[in-house]
């Protein structure tokens, strides 16, 4: 049940975040993100002026940015898959084809599957996550700038807070284009245009290695900065929130980053105060009122937002694309299922078989219904969406501990934080004392893909264990084909609309 307090603080966020758009002038025109003219409302001057003084003004800017994390149309397609970060989370899943799409009525996300869309630079579903992401970074950019800039510390201790979600929020938006238009890491290779500054204008595409740095540099400095912040809602990026990106980030760059890595995930799973999420909160057990993956409060959750009926979504969400208890395209028949070869890799002893539906003489047959449910579990009920978004989980922490463990050959850290995990999903966990080298990395690459199943971390899971993926049996496109984790087909191109405005960039981005 939502605390009527967090409902207020939602809407509090929801005016600061109109606040946000007079401030950072933020439009739905196609190349806003690179736009340098200043705002007709409140020059970034006066913003700058202002903040020093009163860092409400500031905050609406940040606010504006996590509502954007949400909103419909971020991307710029207008289409019923482009609903914010999130959307991005489904794509993600179906590239790497540990979602199926296993019917196909209505037609979203079928040429996704089919990876026609990702090789073909003129089809707007390579713009979608380009625009949403740099229109993220501009907003953030402008609220650095407003702060005093890259390198200036702010005095006022809110600010420098604010300064802290920013460069944090910077960072992500770097971490998820890299790792949706480049198909590896490679450090010396040309990937995208940095902008660190609202004002900058076109650029040509910086190396791997550079993008990387800067986002080492911000996600570093936004734990400092965060280091005394309480936040009101899980919504806003805290301390721990950074160091899980920070992690990501290390992880994906490996070498010596991954003691880094290892350092960062335990910060989070000791002193972060997050519990692995129990039996009955990750499976539908007969109990509605707990479970579904649909309470920010949850306390496995690191970060994640509040919707309520304010927000304005509905059958365009996530909800409505994955969740069968939500009236839009689950529902009606654009099905989305674990891959079948997945699905048999779960032990029957293992709780979250129970999260997808097997009875293969069902429509129904491997969607998750006992993981994502609301609390009636109506089919097709929640016209409205209520029902909260997770961003980051404590789970996906023990699994990454775990990772960079087994590659610094740190076996028994590495074998006790995945039983941590796997001892909540089934009685008995012992077999994993039995693993190590290739067998022991494969398993808890098996357990991320099982755990964080439909929740968009697979194919970031894909890509830094350098997986090779052969699609099951109920896909509609491919099935049986070995596909590698580099593969061009898995990345989208730099979209048409870039190519056509930036004159540093051209075609061929893979």
């Amino acid at each position: 049940m939502k605390l009527q307090k967090m409902k207020s603080i939602m809407k509090r966020i929801y005016l600061l975040a109109l606040m946000a758009v007079l401030i950072v002038g933020i439009t739905g025109c196609g190349e806003d993100f690179l736009e340098v003219q200043p705002t007709q409302f409140l020059s970034e001057e006066q913003v700058a002026e202002a903040a020093a003084n009163n860092p409400d003004v500031v905050a609406g800017s940040v606010s504006g940015i996590y509502t954007l994390m949400f909103e419909t149309g971020t991307g710029g397609d207008g289409g019923h898959d482009d609903f914010g970060q999130k959307g991005y989370d489904i794509f993600s899943d179906f590239l790497c084809s540990d979602m199926a799409l296993s019917i196909s009525t209505y037609g979203w996300y079928r040429r996704t599957t089919e990876y026609t869309e990702t090789t073909d630079y003129t089809n707007t579903t390579n713009y979608m996550p380009w625009r949403y992401y740099y229109r993220l970074i501009r907003s953030a950019n402008t609220v650095i700038s407003a702060l005093g800039g890259n390198d200036v510390t702010p005095e006022n201790e809110e600010n420098k807070h604010l300064m802290g979600q920013a460069k944090a929020l910077r960072a992500y938006c770097y971490f998820y284009l890299t790792q949706f238009f480049a198909l590896e890491y490679e450090p010396s290779k040309e990937i995208l245009p940095i902008y660190t500054d609202p004002t900058e204008p076109n650029l040509p595409k910086s190396t791997t290695a550079e993008v990387f740095a800067l986002m080492e540099k911000d996600l570093t400095e936004a734990i400092d900065l965060l280091e005394t912040f309480n936040r009101t809602a899980k919504n806003e990026v805290n301390k721990y929130v950074a160091e899980g990106l920070l992690a990501y980030v290390y992880a994906t760059m490996g070498g010596d980053k991954l003691a880094a890595a290892k350092t960062l995930t335990e910060d989070v799973i000791n002193n972060g105060g997050f519990t692995i999420m129990d039996s009955t909160e990750v499976v539908y057990m007969g109990d509605a009122s707990v479970g579904g993956f649909r309470d920010v409060s949850t306390p496995g959750w690191i970060w994640g937002v509040d919707l309520t009926l304010d927000n304005g979504l509905d059958l365009i969400s996530w909800w409505g694309q994955m969740d069968v208890f939500t009236y839009s395209y689950q529902w009606a028949g654009d099905r989305k299922a674990i891959d079948q070869g997945l699905y048999d890799a779960i032990p029957a002893n293992d709780v979250r078989k129970g999260q997808f539906y097997g009875d293969p003489s069902s429509g129904y047959y491997l969607i998750p219904l006992g993981k994502f449910y609301t609390a009636d579990r109506a089919i097709g009920g929640q016209r409205n969406i209520e029902t909260d978004y997770v961003y980051m989980r404590v789970a996906e922490m023990y699994l990454l501990h775990a990772e960079v463990c087994a590659q610094l050959n740190q076996e028994d850290a590495a074998r006790a934080s995945l039983k941590e995990l796997v001892g909540k999903r089934m009685a008995d966990a012992s077999y994993i004392d039995g693993l190590s080298g290739q067998a022991l990395k494969d398993e808890i690459y098996l357990q991320t893909r099982i755990e964080l199943w439909g929740e968009g971390k697979s194919y970031l899971a894909m890509k830094r264990n350098k997986a090779t993926i052969v699609r099951g049996s109920n896909h509609l496109s491919l099935v049986g084909e070995p596909i590698p984790y580099n593969d061009p087909r898995l990345t989208f191109e730099i979209p048409q609309n870039e190519i056509q405005n930036n004159p540093n960039i051209d075609s061929g981005n893979k």
